[in-house]
């Protein structure tokens, strides 16, 4: 199958063209590298600068490439940013794939596939959050996806478009062999932040909040590995073949992690002690965040590889370990 990936030079999404080419489909790159990179994205793979919501740059690659199918994952993805600027936001993850849609839907492009995220929840009522539960989204990242996400449902039903949405939880982790991982500016994940404070190229790990209602007092959140999305990604192509399919599912261990576990085990990989401070709670963070994948198992036979976070974080250790500048 002919892929388009949209980011396809971003960290989620250069890992989910290696997965495409491990599974023999042939990816076709568009990222306009604001937050992408180049070097993430091998050579021997067309490679298209340029926004998503252009419909002369997009409606070529279209026709030219014969694309079959288009993956999204171009979206700005700092929930704090989102709240001080965001006008950036709707403009990039609401106006701008609007028009990827119509320009897909003008060129008889209807396969779609959506990265959402686990933020349309906002604070979820009971854990683990499953596909049904009420989307009340408490900041406008996770708005934004929710917007889209009820735009796919209108245009499966006006235009028979198919689409898989997927619902994140925390990304993390980097390729088996190194070659490509985790390189974002600024850096917000805890991860590579608690790496960085360990080989000394940051300053001491703040960590918000000690004193929450879980086991060690600190954030729970389920870390789900890049390729393990990736693979669940690919897994869904066969169900968009009928017209107007309409899917969702969540993304992630099913197993929380607290932050201090998190330092645990970069200490544990790295063989370095991690220094960090402990501060006040973060507006808007909840207590727990865990996904019940069960869904995305039993209808695409997705199984997660990587389900420890030592396992995750052995990945990230090795790619930073090689490449601590980045690309």
């Amino acid at each position: 199958m002919n892929v388009l990936v949209v980011g396809g030079a971003g960290y989620i999404g250069s890992h989910c063209v290696r997965q495409l080419v491990a599974a023999g489909h042939r990816p076709v790159v568009l990222d306009n590298l604001v937050f992408g990179h180049r070097g993430a994205v091998a050579p021997s793979i067309p490679f298209h600068e340029g926004d998503l919501g252009d419909p002369a740059i997009v409606g070529p690659i279209l026709v030219e490439e014969k694309i079959d199918l288009v993956m999204h994952f171009a979206a700005f993805a700092y929930v704090g940013e989102s709240v001080t600027d965001p006008l950036k936001y709707y403009f990039n993850n609401v106006v701008e794939t609007l028009r990827l849609l119509e320009t897909m839907l003008s060129e008889g492009v209807t396969k779609f596939v959506f990265s959402s995220t686990c933020a349309t929840f906002g604070v979820p009522a009971k854990m683990p959050i499953t596909e049904d539960l009420p989307q009340l989204p408490i900041n406008p990242y996770g708005q934004t996806k929710l917007d889209i996400e009820n735009a796919l449902k209108a245009l499966a039903y006006a235009h028979g478009l198919s689409f898989a949405a997927f619902r994140y939880f925390n990304a993390a982790g980097a390729a088996e062999d190194g070659s490509i991982g985790e390189a974002h500016n600024p850096e917000t994940h805890l991860i590579p932040l608690a790496i960085d404070a360990a080989t000394g190229r940051r300053p001491a790990l703040k960590v918000f909040g000690g004193d929450y209602p879980t086991p060690d007092g600190t954030c729970l959140r389920d870390y789900v590995h890049v390729d393990d999305l990736s693979r669940a990604h690919i897994a869904v192509f066969d169900r968009l073949d009928e017209p107007g399919t309409s899917l969702f599912y969540n993304l992630g261990t099913g197993t929380p992690t607290s932050v201090l576990e998190v330092i645990a085990a970069v200490e544990k990989v790295s063989g370095l002690k991690v220094p960090y401070t402990m501060t006040d709670r973060r507006a808007g963070d909840p207590p727990a965040l865990y996904a019940d994948s069960t869904k995305a198992k039993t209808e695409l036979g997705w199984e997660v590889k990587y389900p420890s976070i030592e396992g995750i974080t052995q990945t990230a250790w090795a790619w930073h370990k090689a490449h601590p500048e980045g690309f």
